[in-house]
């Protein structure tokens, strides 16, 4: 069965041909007189959509958004250039001026629009901005100090704050949870070893193991420090504990169990008793440089990538070595300068083959042939891309390698996520409705090369398909980079209260590799498919929703569950189904739109509420198509709540974060999500009703 996606698409083609229109699962129908306007409304509203992002594309073919964070980014920059020194450099007052912009009335800093304050971002910004010459006794600086001790002062950060606050003398490295480079040399047998933490803490987490153990500080003047900030001193401050993690009773709970093998550990390191650090330091220099390899910074994240340079300044890299160079080239192709403020953001990584495969979507989805040059570019581009070597994923998963990543350049962490979707995209150059026969053949005359192209499609997707499969856990769900790295009780390690410690499958992701696998022909019946569709069946919740891990919130999770489950063919009929469009219907708001905010990941009793976004709705009409609801007013009146609130551009406006990095801690804006999305499932309505978009 693995390669009956092959002559399905083909088949598609030469149906096509044949026919001279469309394949007939979706066939046109006489439009009613009453609906020609809407008709028309559709088509206009596509075509600037098209055009808006038809112009954005970059002269190779493919499409990268600004990803916009929170503004730890900002302030970890100041920190990061304060420990090297540079604290009056321009990139940190440029940075400093976006801090002071983006602070909320109240006093502090929030992860999100409309969020409240939150103490670590809150900390880091006031940290940041005092280091940069910002008067304490401002009135800017004043609502800040009041706002942070009012949320629990410097005493409530979380870990990675911790490790800022040491390495720039305001408590001790006592005070951060031991990350032990010990953790190395341990076999991946063991139970807590290096692989059985998530990639992207992986990433983080070993060139910390080097500053937890070398502990690196620069000593600032007293006026320069936050002891305004502390309620008690820092040897009574609460342990971090991970957001949401419900609290164990008991002496042998795992979370005592870490607590005293972190006394235990900073025991010995203060008396020098363990034996094997250098090597273990060793073995983690040569980790983090050997992944520095083909990528756009280790892990091609952020916070890596600062915490790389630490780690190198205390083993004694200069400035003029090719790994700090590396490093900093990295940091500052994530920085953004705008000239009418001047002020600097920086994005926390960059999202070019996820923006390229979703526009790719969107585009034919709003009437754009596969034929045509930019979409011919575009795929050029995807298959530029697809990563054929080992990475990580090699070691809980036996397969030739054939996945996407997120970024431009991150070899050793292809995702399935990114995987899924490009194999849609890909697939779309076969389309449900092909253009007929005379155009078919007349596009092969005049733009040479076609037939290479899709035959080097079909070899891509071949492989990629085998790739995602291989990485389906055991539960019949997918993770994001790794095959069944689910060890919860890791969650309880201090170092864990970014929430993000382990990688295990999740709904919204197993959706999306569904409606891949459905698009390439597997159905209820294949084995892999039966083990994900149960899984989905396990996870709903009891009010028909889904969690979404990789997007605010349940909107997202339902959404990506009901597109998958259609896909492989479960009847619309069927409970699991009904029960997921019916839970989307019951949120939609009386604008016609859907909303939700990201505070459903701390109080999930508010999922499905929230400021409607032109992304969200679109996620929210899409599950409902897919569930079979594409003719009922609800999805109607989401249609027209896109089109009301459309730009002349063809854009829509969308402030909020509807994008999650790690759920309670970090969360995202993709800056096209409001735009290909809303075309995307515009274009897929009109599909549905039988109207062409030219």
């Amino acid at each position: 069965m693995s390669a009956a996606w092959r002559g399905e698409l083909i088949s598609q083609r030469e149906n096509a041909m044949s026919t001279g229109g469309a394949s007939g699962d979706s066939p046109v129908v006489k439009i009613p007189a009453a609906a020609e306007p809407l008709e028309s409304e559709l088509r206009r509203a596509c075509r600037r959509t098209r055009n808006w992002l038809l112009a954005r594309q970059e002269a190779d073919g493919h499409w990268c958004a600004e990803l916009e964070g929170d503004t730890i980014l900002e302030s970890e920059t100041i920190l990061l250039l304060t420990f090297l020194g540079q604290e009056d450099c321009p990139l940190a007052k440029q940075c400093a001026a976006y801090l002071v912009e983006k602070q909320l009335p109240g006093g502090g800093w929030a992860m999100f629009p409309g969020g409240d304050v939150e103490i670590s971002v809150s900390v880091k910004a006031y940290f940041a901005l005092k280091l940069c010459g910002h008067d304490p006794d401002a009135e800017h600086m004043r609502r800040a100090r009041a706002a942070i001790r009012a949320h629990g002062g410097a005493d409530a950060v979380n870990s990675f704050t911790r490790f800022y606050l040491a390495l720039l003398g305001q408590i001790s490295y006592e005070q951060c949870p031991a990350v032990p480079p010990e953790l190395m040399l341990l076999p991946r047998w063991f139970p807590v070893n290096l692989y059985a933490l998530s990639a992207w803490s992986r990433t983080m987490v070993v060139p910390l193991m080097i500053v937890s153990a070398l502990r690196p500080v620069r000593r600032l003047a007293p006026r320069l420090g936050i002891r305004e900030l502390f309620l008690r001193e820092p040897e009574h401050w609460p342990p971090p504990r991970c957001p949401g993690l419900a609290k164990e009773r008991g002496a042998l709970s795992w979370e005592q169990f870490f607590r005293l093998v972190d006394r235990g550990l900073k025991w010995a390191q203060r008396r020098s008793l363990l034996p094997f650090r250098r090597r273990a330091l060793l073995a983690a220099e040569r980790w983090m440089l050997a992944r520095f390899d083909s990528s756009d910074g280790l892990g091609a994240i952020y916070p890596p990538i600062v915490w790389s340079l630490v780690a190198l300044k205390a083993l004694g890299y200069g400035d003029d070595t090719a790994e700090v160079r590396y490093c900093w080239k990295h940091l500052k192709e994530l920085v953004l300068f705008d000239p009418r403020k001047g002020t600097v953001r920086l994005q926390p990584c960059k999202s070019p083959v996820w923006d390229t495969a979703l526009t790719i979507r969107a585009l034919l989805a709003g009437g754009v042939e596969p034929e045509q040059p930019a979409l011919r570019k575009a795929f050029r581009w995807l298959l530029q891309r697809q990563i054929l070597r080992q990475g990580d994923w090699a070691i809980s998963a036996k397969a030739e390698p054939g996945g996407w990543c997120f970024e431009y350049a991150n070899d050793f962490y292809p995702d399935c996520d990114d995987t899924a979707m490009v194999l849609l995209a890909l697939a779309g150059q076969f389309g449900k409705h092909p253009p007929a026969r005379g155009e078919f053949f007349s596009s092969i005359r005049n733009q040479r090369g076609l037939i290479d192209e899709l035959e080097s499609s079909c070899t891509a997707i071949d492989r990629g398909l085998r790739w995602l499969l291989a990485m389906q856990n055991s539960d019949g769900g997918w993770g994001a980079f790794d095959r069944n790295n689910n060890r919860e009780f890791l969650c309880h390690v201090p170092f864990a209260d970014h929430n993000a410690m382990i990688d295990p499958s999740t709904p919204d992701l197993t959706g999306r590799v569904l409606e891949a696998l459905g698009r390439l022909g597997y159905q209820v019946g294949d084995a892999a498919v039966d083990r994900a569709v149960a899984y989905l069946r396990r996870t709903q919740n009891e009010d028909g929703s889904w969690f979404g891990r990789w997007g605010v919130n349940y909107i997202y999770g339902t959404w990506q569950a009901l597109c998958g489950l259609r896909a492989v063919g479960v009847p619309a009929a069927d409970p699991v189904v009904a029960a997921g469009a019916a839970w989307l219907l019951r949120c939609q708001q009386p604008c016609g739109g859907w909303g939700e905010s990201p505070e459903t990941y701390r109080s999930p009793q508010l999922r499905g509420q929230g400021t409607p976004t032109a992304s969200q709705t679109a996620w929210a009409i899409l599950g409902l198509i897919a569930a079979g609801h594409e003719r009922s007013a609800a999805v109607r009146q989401g249609i027209s709540f896109l089109l009301q609130r459309q730009k002349e551009d063809g854009s829509w406006d969308e402030p909020e974060f509807t994008g999650t990095g790690f759920p309670c801690v970090f969360y995202l804006k993709y800056h096209f999500y409001p735009i290909y999305f809303p075309l995307l499932a515009i274009g897929h309505w009109a599909e549905k009703m039988g109207w062409r978009l030219e």
